[in-house]
């Protein structure tokens, strides 16, 4: 594509173009001067450490054919001047690609907890149809029938618009993803069509990025209620200290927008949208659960929906990870998948890494390893331990550093008062001590009644003696919970050191290696 038919349409900011550049052709997009080839559109964007326009004379050396930029430059060849070099991103990558999501089918899935399990079986409901569903999130991408692991919940708008153009390419009708709020507020999800968006749930996370959970819930609504460019501003300089600037709209509402008016965010998100969908375990909604049971193996109800009633069994326990059911068949029965193909991939299960996933080698307990590192996560997930055990709930987790230091008290609370074994532990500490993580945790648990008879609540710095020291004190009928990290693959240390770190490989060895009870 030339440079002169990007800047013919509609670039958000745009104020002007210097020199008027000849025809150049690009051969592709890059806010990584590291990036940058021969042909290169380069967009300086400013960071929180680093300011893309300082690299710029480095993308110019590289063969950078022009630039987007905040501010003059003058280094010899086109400068499209914007507002907002972020904001500016999506929809010029969006042209680039040519548009993608208007043929591609994206389901976008935002929330604090749930959105992994319901993004997983989003593209598992709309492949038992028969459709091809890329996929986009924490855990792993899948891309054209290719698998990598996942960088950031939702990649940078270039990234994004290229995985969409290589979906088509490769023969995927649909894409099911996270939508974090991140992405929202700095418009890596600008110009993307929605076929259809879920909220999940909003409770307390990331409140080291937004000042307050008003400003979270702005983020998270702006996926339904793009709005106005002003109001989008107020979003991002609430998340970025006012720093970027005028920028765009998220663009257009979604073609079907899905919302758990089991949630206090949810239900007051539901009042403002028109022809919204609806669902609930606790509340009337258009897609109901009634009568639920909950046990190892998974979770049975009653499901009402506005085609009718089935009884169905999930092989995921927890009543949560019935809201994230719900959720997944309501986006896809929206879309116009049939019920009856949906109740049944429901029941053949999707087994999501790192999420309530079992441990088994024949020991006579159950071990969980989940990713709950918020609050709420938490407590769900050690309520259903109680629910689906017969004996002790033992627990063991810790919080990340250089993260949203609000939560750790909350959280050692609820795992004081939920847990009848609690050790407190290393999450990922990156810059920080972990002792002092620890201590933060450690000051929460010490408000919460504990359970009769149960033992003080212990720490241990060691995350690997810790789930060790766990193993060793369960005993038959016990549920360990392993919470925080899921599926990551390390641990991550000051000075950005990364060592390999799996919660499930380390239990497994410690049940093979450990004396089991069973």
């Amino acid at each position: 594509m030339r440079l002169d038919e990007l800047t013919a349409a509609e670039v958000p900011g745009l104020r002007a173009v210097s020199p008027t550049p000849d025809p150049v052709e690009l051969t592709g997009l890059a806010y990584d001067s590291r990036h940058v080839q021969a042909g290169t559109l380069f967009f300086c964007v400013a960071g929180y450490r680093r300011d893309g326009h300082d690299f710029a004379a480095g993308a110019v050396a590289a063969g950078a054919a022009g630039l987007v930029v905040e501010r003059p430059l003058g280094l010899g060849v086109p400068e499209l001047l914007v507002e907002s070099s972020r904001a500016a991103m999506g929809p010029i990558a969006a042209r680039f690609y040519g548009e993608p999501t208007s043929e591609l089918r994206v389901v976008g899935v935002t929330g604090t907890n749930g959105k992994t399990t319901t993004t997983h079986l989003v593209r598992a409901l709309l492949e038992a149809g028969g459709e091809r569903c890329g996929l986009l999130g924490t855990v792993e991408s899948q891309v054209a029938g290719i698998r990598r692991p996942a960088t950031r919940t939702t990649p940078e708008a270039i990234d994004l618009q290229a995985d969409f153009r290589a979906m088509l390419d490769g023969g995927e009708r649909y894409c099911a993803m996270e939508v974090s709020s991140h992405a929202l507020a700095l418009g890596r999800a600008d110009a993307v069509c929605f076929s259809a968006a879920v909220f999940t749930n909003l409770t307390q996370d990331h409140l080291d990025f937004h000042d307050t959970m008003e400003d979270y819930f702005q983020a998270k609504r702006l996926l339904f209620v793009p709005g106005t460019p002003a109001a989008k501003s107020a979003v991002v300089n609430a998340a970025t200290g006012g720093s970027t600037g005028e920028v765009a709209g998220a663009g257009a509402a979604p073609g079907v927008a899905v919302v758990n008016l089991d949630d206090p965010y949810g239900r007051r998100l539901a009042a403002e949208l028109d022809d919204v969908v609806t669902f609930a375990l606790d509340a009337d909604a258009d897609y109901c659960a009634r009568d639920v049971r909950t046990d190892l193996a998974g979770s049975h109800f009653e499901l009402q929906t506005p085609a009718g009633a089935r009884t169905l069994s999930l092989p995921l326990p927890g009543r949560f990870n019935v809201s994230n059911a719900l959720g997944a068949l309501a986006a896809t029965h929206a879309l116009g998948a049939d019920l009856d193909t949906l109740v049944a991939a429901l029941e053949r299960g999707v087994r999501v890494p790192g999420r309530v996933e079992p441990v088994e080698e024949g020991q006579g307990f159950a071990v969980l390893v989940d990713y709950a590192h918020t609050p709420d996560s938490l407590r769900n997930v050690l309520s259903t331990a109680h629910e689906v055990g017969h004996g002790r709930v033992i627990c063991v987790f810790g919080a990340g550093g250089d993260r949203d230091r609000g939560k750790r008290p909350l959280m050692g609370e609820i795992g004081a008062r939920l847990a009848d074994v609690l050790l407190v532990t290393s999450d990922n500490p990156r810059s920080e001590d972990p002792e002092a993580i620890i201590a933060e945790i450690m000051a929460g648990a010490s408000s919460a009644p504990r359970p009769p008879g149960a033992p003080p609540v212990a720490a241990e710095v060691d995350r690997r003696v810790a789930i060790e020291r766990a193993v060793a004190l369960a005993e038959r009928g016990d549920v360990l919970v392993i919470a925080g990290k899921g599926h990551e693959q390390g641990q991550e240390l000051a000075g950005g050191v990364k060592v390999p770190f799996d919660d499930v490989t380390v239990a497994r060895e410690a049940l093979r290696t450990g004396t089991r009870v069973g």
